[in-house]
């Protein structure tokens, strides 16, 4: 699995389409003007799929200004229902994780389960068929054979019930060539997506990782995150700490927002960052600029896009060249 600094065909997105992850019509016109405006940011940089329903199509196309790949869809987290694609010896390849739609939260999900193998089939490369449940934004990967992944997430029992350390990592050796796993443990408040990595942490180049850390100790991801930072150290990794929105949201369930600058997509000589309208965007602005200093940083409001669960990074999906 390439890092995602690596040169990109293209990026993958899927337009909104489920109302009850966006609280209603309101939110999910918001969504969509979010949405869109991420499309266009990436295309500036790159080519932009955006996979849509039949009937929203059109207004997908028009929003965006990018090609459109129609499709019948449940949700609209690319990251998660796209596949993994790696490439090897052989040329390109995309991982089919299995899929039950972040523990059962939601149903129907059997098109979003399907989704992987109709961008592969698009793509024109060949589809394997991994044995786990697992969604993207819960793996990360330097392209050098280490990656990041929670054991919240990955091992979770409404996902992989019964599933090891060493069963996890022997299938993530075999799909997706990783040598070394470092696991970030538990505890995160993130109930949405159980401990998603790319809420947390990611790499920023060989040897080094970007770790997001609260504003306040007494933030309820204190404890699992210095944890994190700590698995990180003794991995021998270079540790960017990246401070996080000091306002404290919460979503219409009563749950912790989960508002995170870790949270980016990188495309093409560009980086799109999310900002949430306080006292700390630019700061972020500053750490990634410096950690990425080739790439032009386009900074978007988030929090319409984080209101349905996820961030920049959730809704788009990398296809390497």
């Amino acid at each position: 699995m390439p890092a995602e600094w690596e040169r990109h065909k293209r990026t993958w997105m899927a337009w909104p389409c489920r109302r009850e992850a966006w609280d209603g019509p309101a939110g999910l016109v918001r969504a969509k003007d979010a949405y869109a405006a991420v499309a266009r940011a990436i295309s500036r940089f790159e080519p932009v799929m955006v996979a849509a329903r039949p009937e929203d199509a059109d207004e997908a196309q028009q929003a965006t200004g990018c090609e459109i790949f129609i499709v019948t869809l449940d949700d609209s987290w690319a990251r998660d229902i796209g596949p993994t694609f790696v490439t090897g010896s052989q040329g390109r390849a995309a991982v089919q994780w299995r899929f039950n739609a972040w523990g059962g939260k939601y149903h129907p999900f059997d098109q979003d389960a399907a989704f992987a193998a109709k961008v592969a089939d698009k793509a024109g490369v060949p589809l394997k068929h991994a044995p786990i449940v697992c969604e993207g934004g819960a793996i990360h990967s330097d392209g050098q054979g280490m990656f990041l992944t929670t054991e919240q997430c990955l091992l979770n029992p409404n996902r992989n019930p019964g599933l090891s350390k060493e069963s996890a990592g022997q299938v993530l050796r075999e799909f997706i060539g990783a040598e070394e796993v470092i696991w970030l443990g538990d505890g995160f408040s993130d109930a949405e997506t159980d401990g998603h990595v790319d809420n947390i942490a990611c790499f920023a180049g060989k040897g080094r990782a970007i770790l997001g850390v609260p504003d306040s100790k007494t933030h309820p991801d204190q404890l699992p995150l210095m944890e994190a930072r700590r698995r990180l150290m003794a991995a021998g990794l270079e540790v960017i700490e990246l401070v996080q929105p000091r306002t404290i949201r919460h979503d219409r369930h009563g749950r912790l927002l989960q508002t995170s600058y870790v949270n980016f997509a990188l495309c093409n000589s560009g980086l799109v960052m999310p900002c949430f309208d306080e006292v700390h965007d630019e700061r972020a602005k500053a750490v990634l600029a410096d950690c990425f200093p080739d790439r032009e940083i386009v900074v978007l409001p988030a929090l319409d896009i984080v209101a349905g669960g996820g961030g920049v990074h959730c809704i788009t999906q990398q296809e390497p060249a």
